[in-house]
């Protein structure tokens, strides 16, 4: 009889696990199609490389990787100089989109062909998404500070016109670190040179808002009287008056109307015009033939201002017959010829600072554009120095909310609609930001329904929008960690996640300046900043 029973028991918990099974299977599987789609295709998709499709592409391709690893041997020379680009806005998103762009998504950025990489948290100290005042601070000059402030520590909250006064709260660059040392320094961005990037290098204040005396006396009034504006701290400030070369936009702030009719100076000066009285040999410059006429030999510093506010966008210096403004690889190249006759070594910073401003307008074919445009200026410094004396560090000092989805088949144009529509009937782009004045681009607001990417007026335009899924007046930065690349000597400290103060700290170390220890030292080898 118990055999019996058992023989029963046994049939029934067979019968409820075949039972159970196959919905245990069909409930994974829904979940399997409701987080990996195979959306319903409305065209042909594109078909990689068939090369692809063997396995020994992709072992000889791991293999090749592995091979390049175990030669690499750590530099651990002195770094004589030091080169920091900087991709203003550009996160890990911007970095695989911009890929897509160069034609492919197996491409490689120049910069990413660095032998050691590694992940920097961007926080500032009173936000969790910084800007790239407080981010300039930090990778700049070594401590994290407040949201809106450049060159100070945390104790000036921002637009404390006061507390700026107080020089004990002002923190300096690794560019006066290379500068105190013999070293010589310089800077080139697309940006006005007076904006928040640039700034960090030179600038001490309360809010990146002042970079002329209109400004600052306008936010501080009496108190604004033993204050200097940004653009006066890079003509005669402490750092900004041994800078070998500066390139970059914004005229805007070096001039009153009276000397120039856009400046928006009001103390009636002429700041071009007295940094060349400063010393024989020094030249301002404001055209692209200008500056490529510069001869080293025959120049002590150079100050280039090629536009009113910040530079044009590369894809507009194209279409503009008329263009009087260089590339960033242009700028790049002429600093380092003015740099490399300094025979102690050189700093340079080197930014590609208009990503940053097209995510704000959530133009993504333009902030790419000028990815790619930094990719090229980092691909001829690495060309024009050596890795053996050279530090080549390459970074973003904040993300943006862009990104890249969806299940588009390789080889798929990121800028145009999906080959598929989403679950209202409509297309739907591969590129979004979360946030953005482009809201109402994409959304009929009398309607209440998504407006079709397709009838879009604006596609295939350089100036397109993109969505945005929150109105804002401006799309915003992303708060995730940003890569750093690094080649030359000690690049591989690079390496790792860490927070992105310390970035300025291991260029140092590496150049045997500054303060802290550094690989000049007996003890380096071991037990450095035990």
């Amino acid at each position: 009889m118990w055999k019996l029973r058992t023989l029963l028991l046994l049939a029934l918990t067979l019968c409820v696990w075949s039972a159970a099974v196959p919905a245990q299977l069909a409930e994974q599987q829904d979940e399997m199609d409701y987080m990996h789609p195979e959306l319903k295709r409305t065209q042909r998709s594109f078909r990689s490389n068939k090369a692809e499709q063997r396995n020994e592409y992709w072992l000889q391709a791991s293999r090749q990787h592995i091979l390049q690893k175990l030669q690499q041997v750590r530099n651990t020379n002195r770094a004589k100089n030091i080169i920091l680009f900087l991709g203003d806005g550009m996160g890990l998103a911007t970095l695989a989109a911009a890929r897509s762009y160069m034609g492919g998504e197996e491409l490689q950025l120049s910069f990413e062909q660095f032998p050691h990489t590694g992940l920097s948290k961007t926080y500032c100290v009173d936000k969790m998404v910084p800007d790239s005042a407080s981010t300039s601070t930090s990778y700049l000059c070594g401590v994290k500070a407040n949201y809106g402030t450049i060159g100070v520590n945390a104790h000036i909250q921002r637009g404390d016109c006061v507390a700026m006064a107080n020089a004990s709260n002002h923190v300096y660059s690794v560019g006066k670190w290379a500068l105190d040392a013999g070293k010589a320094a310089g800077l080139v961005t697309t940006t006005r040179v007076t904006h928040a990037s640039p700034s960090g290098v030179y600038a001490h204040t309360a809010d990146r808002e002042w970079e002329n005396d209109a400004r600052l006396n306008e936010a501080c009034g009496a108190a604004a009287q033993p204050l200097n504006d940004i653009a006066l701290q890079l003509i005669h400030g402490e750092v900004g008056s041994r800078l070998k070369v500066m390139l970059g936009g914004g005229k805007r702030n070096f001039f009153d109307p009276e000397h120039d009719s856009k400046g928006q100076r009001t103390d009636g000066r002429d700041l071009p015009a007295e940094f060349e009285q400063l010393a024989a040999g020094n030249v301002y410059v404001k055209k692209r033939n200008q500056l490529q006429s510069i001869k080293a030999n025959e120049t002590n510093r150079l100050l280039g201002l090629f536009s009113k506010s910040h530079m044009h966008y590369h894809l507009e210096q194209l279409a503009d017959e008329k263009n009087t403004e260089p590339t960033l690889a242009e700028m790049t190249q002429k600093a380092l010829e003015l740099l490399q006759s300094e025979q102690q070594g050189y700093f340079l910073f080197v930014e590609g600072g208009k990503i940053d401003i097209s995510h704000h307008d959530t133009m993504a074919r333009i902030a790419l554009d000028e990815t790619v445009e930094l990719s090229k200026a980092v691909a001829l410094a690495r060309q024009l120095t050596s890795e053996q004396d050279t530090l080549i560090v390459v970074t973003s000092d904040h993300s943006h909310t862009f990104s890249l989805g969806g299940y588009q088949a390789r080889g798929s144009d990121v800028f145009s609609p999906a080959k598929s529509n989403a679950s209202d009937g409509k297309s739907y782009l591969p590129i979004s930001y979360a946030n953005g004045k482009s809201f109402e681009e994409y959304y009929n607001m009398t309607l209440h329904e998504r407006v079709e990417p397709k009838e879009f007026p604006g596609a295939g335009d350089a100036y397109q929008v993109f969505p945005a899924t929150a109105p804002l007046e401006s799309e915003t930065h992303g708060g995730e960690d940003v890569a750093v690349f690094a080649s030359g000597p000690w690049a591989h400290l690079f390496s790792g996640v860490y927070e992105q103060n310390a970035i300025p700290h291991m260029m140092a170390f590496a150049a045997c300046v500054g303060a802290g220890q550094t690989a000049c030292d007996q003890s380096a080898s071991n037990d450095a900043f035990a």
